[in-house]
């Protein structure tokens, strides 16, 4: 199983959603990977934001090693499972889509704590310490749902 997170610029929210996760499939020993892209181009090769890496490296989830890349058609091909942020970006994801079985594989991550909701992580990168906190706090919940759903085989 693959497993992609995807937010704009793959500075916050996706790479704290990949390290969480990572962090969960390697203590469970799954045989899970995961990734992280941005769907736009503006901070490739960049590591995650300093407050986001503050923020993992203080609750015990450190990210400093990813590097941000943009979302490409080919991960249809290389991902089981493609989570997006928010709508904004589960849309401009579909917009890549070739066929219903890449179609099938996006999901908004929140819809796995709040099924059809259709909530956003909300993006911290404009708001203060406390915006990061709630969003590692937010993916750390919905992580903890995957990772169930992943060890009942769903």
């Amino acid at each position: 199983m693959k497993i992609l997170m995807v937010c704009l610029g793959n500075i916050c929210r996706s790479p704290m959603a990949d390290g969480l996760l990572r962090k969960k499939v390697k203590v469970e020993g799954l045989a899970v990977e995961v990734d992280s892209a941005g769907t736009s181009d503006y901070h490739i090769g960049e590591a995650p934001d300093h407050r986001m890496r503050a923020t993992a490296r203080q609750l015990g989830c450190p990210i400093d090693e990813l590097r941000a890349r943009q979302f490409s058609v080919q991960d249809f091909d290389q991902f089981d499972l493609i989570y997006a942020m928010d709508v904004s970006n589960y849309n401009n994801i579909l917009a890549l889509s070739r066929n219903e079985n890449d179609t099938a594989k996006v999901h908004l991550i929140l819809n796995e704590l709040y099924p059809g909701e259709n909530r956003a992580v909300p993006d911290p990168y404009f708001g203060g310490e406390q915006g990061f906190i709630d969003v590692f706090n937010m993916l750390d919940e919905v992580t903890d749902v995957v990772i169930n759903k992943l060890k009942n085989g769903r």
